[in-house]
């Protein structure tokens, strides 16, 4: 039996006094009545969060693998596979990924207004327009070396990290497939598929790491087929899954739909890109200025743990960002405004409440987390003395994530793009600069950078307070609709949502 009151009869109350003043207390139900609200959204957002939390650290933690073997081989190895990963492919990942993010906008408010079928002809239309962005970024990798070169970076580690860079070319072509597959499937809560796949992926990278590294001793070039392979197995375990039934309502096989509105499709991935780029590169120009340092080995090796263990963490976070993006996608799809503020809330609170439990763990255990990376007595004090800005940088990116999660539910890509300009290159970048001018070296940078994060966030959040929901659920339920135009609208739906239903009964 409910113990919420229903509509039409009165809450129970607690009397202190006579009858005759009980008009004066409040009832006292709503409260537990918000905590259930707050539990359901929980659950939902855990659906889709926790599956993608896996996977995406699962497929980190690949890289993570290949750059601890090559670890093992040297230090000039571990610096040449630190930036090939952390800064070559981060420029790749971050515009490829962020272009994935506009698929999420779509197909989440697709599925949430019940188009099922224009999910597959998003899909379509994303894998043309990233996989011809992916061709247009291969110069990075073929010319890795000249371009570290003239960026200052001694010649060793610039002629050896651009032989790791033209190994990962396969690893580059292989994200296009990878980021939008995975929104397809989790914008239709099909997320279980994408951490089955993950996680046997990770464990035959492991294996074949360590046949190739210890027992065929194939080298650094060895490590980088590693993740070739392990990336396009985990590719191929989803196109498996998504066109061979797993996904009957939503793909209905290749449609020349794909080829039309690709311009529109192409501008707000752009934005998505750039939104996420500029996220996903910012601190990486750590190890870019580490370059320059006069023991320039020990510096980047340190560095690139500490971005490491960030961007290890912040596949939590972009696991937020992306259950995130689905809920409020969703709701807005159907038509739930306050469904949609309400998810963000939710998202927002518990993001800082896993921050807050990593913030401790580095504060605690960062010596044994650097030793998962090498056993250079240099690199492990290095890292140290880096281990208090490493925790309040990932505990200040545990929100950051999940309002630019909102904002691709909504499609706000574009405006926060501008955000990250201004808050990262034009506040936290100069910042560092001058901290760094006075002297701080690398610790004043880095703290400069924080500054940035700091403004963007709350810029983020001051946006995210003042959205017009309402406005923002009908700019969706337009969108689908013109998408849809050629389907006669037969009903409006039935449910609490005020979503239209298409050709079917609610």
């Amino acid at each position: 039996m409910s113990i919420i009151p229903q509509e039409g009869e009165e809450a129970p109350l607690i009397l202190s006094t006579a009858d005759q003043t009980q008009h004066f207390h409040p009832p006292l139900l709503p409260e537990p009545k918000l905590i259930c609200k707050v539990l359901v959204e929980s659950k939902k957002l855990w659906f889709v969060a926790a599956p993608s939390i896996f996977s995406r650290l699962a497929m980190f933690s690949m890289t993570v693998v290949t750059q601890a073997f090559a670890g093992h081989l040297g230090d000039l190895n571990l610096a040449a596979i630190s930036i090939a990963t952390t800064v070559i492919i981060s420029i790749a990942f971050g515009i490829l990924l962020g272009m994935a993010s506009a698929l999420e906008t779509l197909c989440g408010q697709a599925y949430g207004a019940k188009q099922n079928h224009m999910l597959g002809v998003y899909l379509q239309r994303s894998w043309i327009v990233l996989f011809i962005c992916s061709i247009l970024l291969l110069p990075l990798f073929i010319f890795a070396a000249p371009i570290l070169k003239l960026m200052g970076q001694p010649t060793n580690v610039a002629d050896q990290t651009g032989l790791v860079a033209v190994w990962l070319i396969p690893f580059h072509l292989s994200l296009p497939f990878q980021f939008t597959l995975q929104r397809f499937l989790q914008s239709q809560l099909k997320t279980a598929v994408i951490a089955w796949v993950s996680g046997i992926t990770l464990a035959v990278h492991v294996l074949i790491s360590w046949v190739f590294v210890y027992k065929l001793g194939v080298g650094i070039a060895g490590t980088a087929i590693t993740l070739d392979f392990s990336w396009w197995l985990s590719v191929l375990g989803l196109f498996v899954y998504a066109v061979g039934g797993g996904c009957p309502l939503s793909w209905t096989g290749f449609s020349a739909q794909a080829f039309f509105d690709l311009w529109d499709f192409f501008k707000l991935s752009l934005a998505s890109g750039v939104m996420l780029f500029l996220e996903n590169f910012y601190y990486r120009i750590l190890i870019i200025v580490a370059g320059y340092l006069h023991n320039t080995e020990t510096a980047i090796d340190a560095l690139s743990i500490c971005i490491s263990i960030f961007a290890w963490e912040s596949m939590i976070s972009l696991g937020f960002l992306a259950a995130t993006g689905v809920r409020v996608a969703n709701e807005l799809g159907a038509g739930n405004a306050n469904g949609a503020k309400f998810a963000t809330i939710v998202s927002v609170i518990t993001s800082l409440a896993v921050g807050i439990f990593f913030w401790s763990i580095i504060m605690a255990f960062h010596e044994a987390l650097t030793m998962i990376f090498t056993s250079s007595s240099s690199v492990i004090a290095m890292v140290n003395k880096f281990s208090t800005l490493l925790a309040f940088t990932i505990l200040l990116n545990c929100i950051q994530p999940v309002l630019s999660g909102a904002a691709v539910g909504s499609g706000w890509q574009g405006l926060v793009a501008f955000v990250n300009i201004g808050s990262y290159y034009l506040v936290g970048v100069p910042l560092g600069v001058f901290f760094g001018w006075l002297q701080f070296g690398i610790t004043g940078i880095w703290g400069g950078m924080i500054c940035g994060t700091v403004v963007q966030t709350l810029i983020l959040a001051v946006i995210t307070m003042k959205c017009n929901w309402e406005r923002e659920a009908q700019k969706a339920r337009s969108h689908i609709s013109n998408a849809n135009s050629f389907l006669p609208i037969t009903s409006f739906c039935k449910c609490d949502r005020t979503s239209f239903c298409y050709n079917s009964p609610c």
